[in-house]
């Protein structure tokens, strides 16, 4: 098994990215709050978690590669 040391502002990004995402997720599967604003925020919080984790995934393999 590898071992890679993130530097905390990388290792807080990638949690942020994972967090968003299944929070997102979550939303949309949620029935709390009215459909609308709920699919609203939960697919905003999803593209956000998705988009993020492609900077995030290169980093990470940059450092693999080290």
């Amino acid at each position: 098994m590898k071992t890679v040391t993130l530097p905390l502002p990388l290792f807080g990004f990638i949690v942020v990215t994972r967090a968003a995402l299944a929070f997102g997720a979550g939303l949309l599967a949620s029935e709390k709050i009215p459909g609308y604003r709920r699919r609203q925020l939960g697919l905003a919080l999803v593209a956000l978690g998705a988009a993020t984790t492609v900077p995030a995934v290169i980093e990470l393999r940059k450092r693999l590669s080290d």
